[in-house]
């Protein structure tokens, strides 16, 4: 199978092109896992380039491009996740920590008051 054209070629106008450099960033290569698919070497991550060029090119939208990949391959697939019912949990965990951690903190130094040799 020949490879993608837009695989590793950039496209011919400089603001598609930048417009389809800034998506891609933002995307997870799949197979790799640890680079975007603007990074990765990966035969996957180049088809996903050449699919979001050719989508750029012929004038559709970035957001529907993520869109239309977090459909096929899932949220994961997104650096950018965005807030459902079933993501909320994760970004509300590190709030909730936060808070907790901040709650033993003050009971700690409350009861470090409050003994018997300690100040105040």
């Amino acid at each position: 199978m020949p490879p993608a054209p837009y695989a590793y070629r950039q496209l011919e106008d400089p603001a598609q092109e930048a417009e389809a450099q800034a998506l891609m960033e933002t995307l997870r290569c799949l197979k790799c896992q640890s680079q975007s698919i603007a990074d990765s070497d990966a035969s996957m991550a180049g088809d996903m380039r050449n699919q979001v060029r050719l989508r750029i090119k012929a004038g559709e939208d970035p957001e529907a491009i993520r869109t239309w990949l977090v459909d096929r391959y899932g949220e994961y697939v997104s650096y950018k996740p965005e807030l459902t019912a079933l993501t909320w949990p994760l970004f509300a965990a590190p709030l909730a920590l936060l808070v907790i951690a901040l709650l033993l903190v003050r009971r700690r130094f409350r009861r470090a008051r409050t003994l018997p040799g300690g100040e105040g």
